[in-house]
């Protein structure tokens, strides 16, 4: 039951549908569907067209208007009859038990939103045991207010002998009942069960920290595939799995990390998303512990995003609703190697250009004002050595400061 639908099934192509509203330009809505493309991609689905509409706001019974709908529909059985069968339809906003049933009413395919795109792509890349079971939770926290919709194969079943029309139904009520009130029992039972297993592993984390002993923790943190993987990679010289796909890292990874004469614990944890599921927040709680007991936060910036800006915002507000927002940060913009800028002329009519900037146009850039900032390519080792000088200053005052009394780093600090 906990399972979605795109895991086992890695070549679905699917539609993606986003409002336009006076809250959400199109422009933006716009970058949305490019994210929640990319999320269709790395879940194994392959998206073959969009559709969008303006309106005041979301419909409360089919999300789009009713003509939108009859537009999707008609381009769904019109890719039928030219033998390419569309498997799935994507909203961008999470959708209600009651939008759900109606729009499978009228485009009879498979639906999903953002939030249940997500959960699917969690479900895939969860490896260890704390993971999965975080993801188990957080899925049957999405199905619990959505169970009524699994049940709606009943009203097509029809009455035994005598029954007719409407009528038939009455009969069906019953069990039908019967059966969702045991599935929500099932379900909450289960749900028990696995925020006590979490709590446990949550015990088993905190024992962990607290025998690390007196080292300064440093947190990665940031957007998803920004490159924090990556970074890991290169300051403790591990093999996190790294890929050009969201999500890639759900388990929070710690090593031990030596800059000079200085060691010092480096943990890379679940990367950020617009719009994430309030239910995996509350979920990877454990996973997040990492940041909160941080004693540096680790900004990682993917600079060559045209969007970066608001993803710096989604960071900070999560960081904000975990109660992180006060912890010393670092800001790493990362990918110089890929940024471009934009040339814009004082003459309207002349285009726009793009050109590749160096890393000292870098530095005098608005960006280079950001406090404790610098710029590197990960994947093209730019500007490392910088990295790991400024991470290493800012280690070693940390060190002096929480532990006084280590008598070699402080003589060390002191020359």
């Amino acid at each position: 039951m906990k399972e979605f639908v795109i895991s086992d099934v890695k070549a679905e192509t699917a539609v993606l549908v986003g409002l336009i509203t006076p809250q959400q330009s199109e422009a933006k809505t716009k970058e949305y569907l490019d994210e929640l493309e990319f999320l269709a991609d790395t879940a194994g689905a392959v998206t073959v067209k969009r559709f969008t509409q303006r309106v005041n706001g979301p419909s409360q019974i089919t999300y789009v208007g009713k003509g939108k709908l009859q537009e999707i529909a008609e381009y769904i059985r019109n890719e039928e009859e030219n033998e390419r069968e569309i498997g799935m339809v994507i909203f961008d906003d999470e959708l209600s038990a009651k939008q759900i049933r109606n729009i499978e009413a009228e485009l009879k395919v498979k639906i999903l939103d953002r939030t249940s795109l997500i959960l699917d792509i969690f479900a895939m890349r969860a490896q260890t045991a704390n993971a999965k079971t975080q993801v188990e939770l957080a899925q049957y926290r999405y199905m619990l207010p959505r169970l009524q919709r699994l049940w709606t194969h009943l009203e097509r079943q029809g009455g035994g002998s005598g029954s007719g029309g409407g009528k038939g139904s009455v009969g069906l009520r019953g069990p039908g009942e019967t059966q969702l009130e045991m599935d929500r029992r099932i379900i909450l039972s289960r749900m028990s069960l696995l925020k006590e297993r979490l709590a446990e592993i949550d015990k088993q984390k905190t024992t962990q920290r607290k025998n690390r002993g007196r080292l300064i923790r440093v947190a990665l943190v940031g957007y998803t595939n920004v490159g924090k993987s990556t970074i890991m990679n290169l300051l403790s010289k591990s093999d996190v799995f790294a890929e050009n796909k969201l999500f890639a890292t759900l388990d929070t990874t710690v090593r031990k990390v030596v800059v000079e004469n200085l060691p010092f614990l480096l943990a890379d944890t679940v990367g950020f998303i617009r719009k994430l599921p309030t239910d995996l927040v509350d979920s990877f709680k454990s996973t997040l512990d990492e940041v909160r007991e941080a004693d540096l936060l680790v900004h990682v910036v993917d600079i060559s995003h045209p969007d970066f800006e608001e993803q710096v915002k989604v960071v900070d507000n999560t960081l904000a609703d975990l109660g992180c927002a006060e912890k010393q940060q670092m800001i790493i913009f990362n990918k110089i190697d890929a940024y471009t800028w934009e040339d814009k002329e004082e003459d309207d009519l002349t285009p726009k250009t793009k050109a590749n900037i160096t890393l000292d146009e870098l530095k005098q850039t608005w960006m280079a004002k950001t406090p404790n900032c610098l710029f590197i390519s990960a994947r093209e080792k730019t500007n490392i050595q910088e990295m790991r000088d400024t991470l290493y200053k800012t280690v070693r005052q940390l060190h002096v400061q929480k532990y006084p009394y280590n008598d070699f780093l402080y003589d060390d600090y002191q020359e």
